[in-house]
Order: structure tokens, then C-alpha cells, then sequence
């Protein structure tokens, strides 16, 4: 299951981004390191800014390899994208009320109490795994519709 390896890979340092991007880059042919590095940016809600969940943004990209448009006039495409990131966004944001990252942690990443409340709150496990292994598995699910 996609929740498992997005999980692992977190667990292994990954950021969020990283880990719900790097097992749906794998089957989609692209190495590993290529999937790190295009992911590499967007954790913590995009270069730790605590905008968009960066296990959102993961999964968006993921969802860009199997519902993705390669052609600027291909509007049936366009439609299909639209509507699974739509879907997407929306299963996210049942399960946790939103996809910023500031609101589902409740801690600024970007000072040093901040970091130390979110390692003693240990929200990386209790908060940021909860969100990566939810995203992995929405994608997933999409891409089993479509297969």
C-alpha cells in the first residue's frame, strides 16, 4: 500500500512532500532520488513556511503523474486534472479541516520554541505521519478508480 511505503519513507527522513511523492515517482518510473529532489521543496507547507500541507502539495504531484495533462489544448485532460484535485482537496480536507500547514500543526516551525514544541508535541508522528499516510492512500485509491 502506497500509505505504507509514503510512511517508511517519512520515517526515514523524508519530508512530508517527499514521502507521499517518492513512492508514486517510483511507479511511475522516475528513481528515487529524482522523486526526493523534485519534492525536496515543499515540506512543511512549502520551504517550511507552513502554507499548503506539504503532504498535500506530494499528493498533488502525484495525482499530476496519472491525471496529469502533457498538452496545453488537451481540455478533456484539463478537466480530468481539475476534477481529481478538486476531489483530492476535498477528501483531505475532511479528514483534517484544512490542508494549511499552520493550522493542522500548533507550532511555527520557523522559531526555535517552535521547533522544540513540535518535537516535544511530537507532531511529526502524531499530526504530519497522519496527514502523508492519508494523502498516500487518497492517491492511490484515485488511481485504482482509473485503472
Amino acid at each position: 500500500m502506497k500509505s505504507d511505503e509514503a510512511g517508511k519513507e517519512f520515517s526515514a527522513g523524508f519530508n512530508c512532500a517527499q514521502a507521499v511523492f517518492i513512492p508514486f515517482a517510483r511507479e511511475a518510473g522516475l528513481a528515487r532520488e529524482d522523486g526526493a529532489r523534485i519534492a525536496s521543496s515543499f515540506g512543511a507547507g512549502m520551504g517550511r513556511m507552513q502554507e499548503t500541507c506539504g503532504a498535500v502539495t506530494g499528493g498533488l504531484m502525484a495525482l499530476g503523474l496519472g491525471f496529469g495533462f502533457a498538452r496545453g489544448d488537451d481540455q478533456a485532460q484539463k478537466d480530468v486534472a481539475l476534477r481529481r484535485t478538486k476531489e483530492f482537496l476535498a477528501a483531505f480536507k475532511k479528514e483534517f479541516g484544512t490542508v494549511a500547514c499552520k493550522e493542522l500543526l500548533k507550532t511555527d516551525l520557523n522559531t526555535e520554541e517552535g521547533q522544540k514544541a513540535h518535537k516535544d508535541l511530537n507532531e511529526r508522528e502524531l499530526v504530519c505521519m497522519r496527514c502523508v499516510r492519508h494523502a498516500a492512500s487518497v492517491v492511490e485509491g484515485m488511481a485504482k478508480e482509473r485503472a
